[in-house]
């Protein structure tokens, strides 16, 4: 039988009405397996290439034909919006099924969740902090909506791997597994996966199934590159009007602030030429509102709107046929990289992405003045060093898992013993450590942080010595915020009268101005008590609160390629004029300072710089190594980008590289390793005693083997 009459009547109707002229490849392959088969299935294949109908056709016409005596399909999104705009979608595949369609997040309405609590059937959309906060709280009514759940769909799954978003995800669905002794297939959505057997074992961990990935072919597009540099004659605001004028296009940059001041000095642009104002911001930081206008903007208006953003677009969001990508900036991963380019092109076949880099205040006396390493275009370096990984080896960053999630493990304790009340130690543990994202732990390490979380009050013992939550444990868990595993800043209401504008986490006095959803705003009245702070719209560029990404993990990989870019006379065809100038100086100054025959640069006299050209990780376990034989080192980051080490003490050229060849040749126990204050920031991490803290870093952040194997001097 083939792909197609294998489906639902009502989905041959959906396919024939939207006239469709073929399945694709990955749609036939999926239905296959998912209607024959009783595997797990991860999809992965480029933007817009029907993964969400590959995993929907097929599943919904099995719930159809197999009907489920509760909800039968949980689709578990990392964004609210992606929630939003596939429950749109789904609601007209299934306009002629009896298979309805809810969504449950924090903005859905008691009115919307009602009604599932009334009929628990068909499909339900959820963030997994909604569903962490049903399994915690509302423990029966979980197992009233999912005592027969067949399918657990999991969107954009390269979001979640490797953060702790994923540990978590992971643990709450065996955890829901468990509650309803049901055993539900899994099937994962991505865009952007490097080495796919890694995500399929993290997609079936804590199963018994095997997850299957379908080689099907996919759709294959052009790339159209470029950059570019907007130096001291040419303004860079005006050479990205022009780059984004006529165009559909998302303008990503790597911080809220360059968000908001690209787009605010586009409207002024737009202004002074009298052209529409088609412009909009899009992160984490602006309304609800104001992100799905933008949205619908992008998707209905007739004038080709220029959206600004950070991350939040850079997920599978529908918002219509993009022409062009813009970069203010590199992104650090070649993740990221392919996420964002991939979402052009979907009708012309053509992934059109332009980078900007904003050159325009390097006056060169100044430069002259400046170290060479700080006259290098590290940034444009990096870029190249994306583009060329990807389209030329096709390499993207491979996974990364904590094998010692403490943090994680002591927000799941929680979490637990609040839908259960209380626990014995020992059923405590053995439900916990037999968790897949915690197998790792030891029984003695959950016992120390068990303990420590008695002597905190986090928790505390009844009198027949079952373990429960604390007073001081209570008082965390009642807040909101306790069900996300990221950080969650104290945030203030930015309001124009009863309209929410977005938020900010700092609180601007009455009389100053801030920047916020392309516009600038002054503040006229504070509300200190409800956090809310009222605003006036004023001309202007005003000024921006928000810094840059905090936490940035670059591959050794990418520095390697960066240092190859430097090292070779390669010429790159989506370079301009003024990014070939610029690289051609980078080269000149790379090679004066004689970096590409050696790796050991003196700075002045008896003090060195060492340029090893490894990762984040890498490079920070060499500075520890370092400090382990008695030399003292920081790290140069320039651009965020992990540069090289500066050696902070007096020390002969041949001292320093017999240190080297030891540290590379020894066989070094990072326990052995000196870490100071941690240089992680983790949410609950002041939950974990002390000693378990280090462990966790010197397993999950330090990596000896690896340093040792790419170092070079």
């Amino acid at each position: 039988m083939s792909a197609f009459n294998q489906l639902a009547p009502f989905i041959q109707d959906y396919i024939y009405r939207n006239r469709w002229e073929e399945l694709r490849d990955i749609q036939v392959a999926s239905i296959d397996i998912i209607l024959n088969t009783n595997n797990h299935l991860l999809l992965s294949s480029g933007t817009a290439s029907g993964k969400t109908e590959a995993a929907f056709l097929p599943i919904l016409t099995d719930l159809y034909q197999h009907p489920s005596s509760s909800v039968g399909i949980l689709y578990i999104s990392p964004l609210k919006a992606l929630i939003n705009d596939q429950f749109e979608r789904l609601s007209d595949l299934l306009i002629e099924a009896d298979i309805p369609v809810y969504k449950w997040h924090g903005d859905v309405s008691v009115s919307h969740k009602n009604k599932l609590q009334k009929n628990p059937k068909g499909l339900l959309q959820i963030t997994p902090e909604s569903l962490e906060a049903m399994l915690t709280f509302r423990k029966q009514e979980a197992i009233l909506f999912f005592s027969d759940l067949r399918y657990i769909v999991i969107d954009e799954v390269h979001y979640f791997m490797g953060e702790n978003r994923g540990i978590q995800l992971l643990s709450l669905l065996e955890r829901l597994s468990r509650l309803t002794n049901c055993s539900p297939r899994r099937i994962g959505l991505s865009a952007t996966v490097g080495n796919s057997l890694e995500v399929a074992n993290w997609l079936a961990s804590g199963t018994n199934r095997k997850c299957v990935v379908p080689q099907a072919g996919g759709e294959k597009r052009m790339l159209h590159l470029s950059i570019d540099d907007a130096v001291v004659e040419t303004d860079f605001y005006d050479k990205l009007y022009h780059l984004s004028f006529g165009k559909r296009c998302i303008i990503f940059s790597n911080s809220r602030s360059e968000v908001e001041l690209n787009i605010a000095n586009l409207k002024l642009l737009a202004a002074k030429k009298q052209t529409p104002d088609i412009y909009f911001t899009h992160h984490g930081n602006v309304s609800g509102g104001l992100r799905e206008y933008a949205e619908r903007k992008m998707k209905t208006s007739d004038y080709k709107t220029v959206v600004g953003t950070t991350v939040t677009l850079e997920l599978g969001i529908d918002v219509g046929d993009l022409e062009r990508i813009i970069e203010t900036g590199t992104p650090y991963s070649v993740s990221s990289f392919v996420q964002r380019l991939g979402r052009s092109g979907r009708r012309s076949g053509i992934s059109e992405m332009m980078f900007l880099f904003d050159k325009k205040d390097q006056d060169d006396t100044e430069q002259k003045n400046k170290e060479f390493y700080q006259q290098i275009d590290w940034d444009m370096i990096l870029c190249i060093a994306l583009i060329e990984l990807y389209t030329k080896e096709k390499w993207i960053e491979p996974l990364r898992q904590a094998k010692l999630p403490y943090p994680l493990l002591y927000h799941q304790t929680m979490c637990y013993l609040t839908s259960v009340g209380s626990a014995s130690p020992s059923r405590l543990a053995e439900y916990m450590l037999t968790l897949s994202p915690f197998r790792q732990i030891s029984q003695e390490d959950y016992r120390d942080l068990l303990h420590y979380l008695l002597e905190i009050d986090q928790l505390e013992m009844d009198e027949e010595g079952n373990v429960l939550i604390g007073e001081k444990g209570s008082q965390t868990i009642s807040k909101y915020q306790f069900l996300t595993v990221f950080e969650n800043e104290i945030e203030y209401s930015i309001r124009e009268e009863s309209r929410e504008i977005g938020t900010i986490n700092t609180l601007v006095p009455v009389g100053e101005t801030l920047i916020l959803a392309g516009n600038s705003w002054r503040v006229v009245e504070i509300n200190a008590e409800k956090r809310q702070i009222f605003v006036k719209k004023i001309k202007g560029i005003s000024k921006s609160y928000w810094e840059g990404p905090d936490e940035i993990i670059i591959a050794t990989k990418i520095l390697k390629k960066m240092k190859e870019i430097l090292s070779s006379k390669d010429s790159y065809p989506y370079l301009r004029s003024n990014a070939k100038n610029l690289l051609e100086k980078s080269r000149q100054l790379f090679c004066n300072a004689t970096l590409n025959h050696g790796h050991i640069v003196m700075l002045s006299d008896h003090y060195y710089a060492l340029f090893p050209y490894l990762g984040t990780k890498s490079l920070t376990t060499l500075q520890l190594a370092l400090s382990f034989h008695g030399i003292s080192s920081h790290i140069e980051s320039i651009y965020r980008i992990p540069i090289f080490l500066h050696i902070d003490q007096e020390i002969s050229k041949e001292d320093l590289t017999q240190v080297l060849n030891t540290i590379k040749q020894e066989s070094l126990d990072p326990f052995q390793l000196e870490t100071g204050d941690l240089a992680i920031q983790e949410k609950n991490l002041q939950y974990v005693p002390k000693h378990l803290s280090k462990k966790h870093y010197l397993i999950d952040y330090i990596e000896v083997e690896a340093m040792q194997k790419d170092l070079e001097f």
